[in-house]
């Protein structure tokens, strides 16, 4: 619940308790944030499936960026986003 004084864009799900239950627009605010959020987790997991994120980086620090922007790029091109080349 911190996370709102440091980042005032953040987006956390409504909260139930047994005396305040969540209304029907709530839950499907909850819904909607839930799937943005699992979208993103996707792609974290499929990034993290190159170990350059899971393992300590052994290589050129130099070349992080760049092999960090080609795993990327290799990603979004697997999911079917088009990169304009000039």
């Amino acid at each position: 619940m911190g996370i709102k004084k440091r980042h005032k864009n953040s987006e956390i799900p409504h909260k139930a308790s047994k005396l305040h239950p969540l209304s029907d627009e709530q839950k499907e605010e909850n819904r909607q944030k839930a799937s943005a959020r699992i979208c993103v987790e996707h792609i974290n997991a499929k990034i993290k499936t190159f170990q350059i994120l899971t393992q300590k980086y052994r290589n050129r620090r130099k070349r992080f960026n760049l092999r960090f922007n080609l795993i990327c790029g290799l990603i979004n091109f697997d999911r079917g986003f088009e990169v304009g080349i000039k």
